[in-house]
């Protein structure tokens, strides 16, 4: 797109959005933008007064069942609950993670409570927490401790895993199987 100077003057004098916000939605130049907005006389935009908890809170919408959905901007092709802040991409997940816990997520962060990208703090884990629940699941589930290493030697204190239904896998051999999968896909599309 490559929008005129009259199109950025709409929306520098509109006041709301910032060189980079302009820029972003009219995919221009921000330098552009300023350059304008100089020549304009027109004031920069303060900047967000809302702490990144603030502006999740205000994209977020509670559904029955204690989920909340996102009403925020969404990744372009995973579809991922992200939010914009400081000119900095964050995934809703995360920040629910942190909000809940306190601490930044290792791994992804993500629910696994049924509602599609779910964002209750309480319903996001990240990769350690949602293991030790799927763990516990498999005990509930008269399941037994997995063992020390996997059919190939892997070490499963290293690789061990757990499904979302408690069954244990190596995280090492499902690596290994999709590489030897995708080389046998690229070796017949090559042939």
């Amino acid at each position: 797109m490559n929008a005129t100077d009259d199109e950025i003057t709409a929306l520098l004098r509109r006041g709301q959005l910032s060189n980079s916000g302009i820029a972003r939605t009219l995919r221009v130049d921000k330098h552009r933008v300023g350059r304008i907005r100089r020549e304009l006389g027109l004031p920069n935009v303060q900047p967000q007064p809302l702490t990144l908890e603030q502006k999740w809170r205000s994209k977020t919408r509670p559904v029955e069942g204690g989920h909340l959905a996102w009403t925020g901007e969404h990744g372009s092709t995973s579809r991922t609950p992200v939010l914009r802040y400081k000119d900095q991409c964050h995934t809703a997940a995360a920040i629910a993670f942190r909000l809940r816990t306190g601490r930044a997520p290792e791994g992804y962060a993500y629910s696994e409570c049924g509602y599609f990208h779910c964002v209750s703090p309480d319903h996001v884990d990240d990769e350690p927490g949602r293991q030790l629940t799927r763990e516990q699941l498999r005990y509930l589930a008269g399941g037994q401790k997995r063992p020390a290493e996997c059919v190939h030697g892997h070490d499963q204190a290293e690789h061990g895993k757990y499904e979302s239904d408690g069954r244990a896998y190596c995280g090492q051999c499902k690596t290994e199987q999709r590489a030897a999968h995708l080389a046998q896909q690229l070796e017949t599309a090559g042939a």
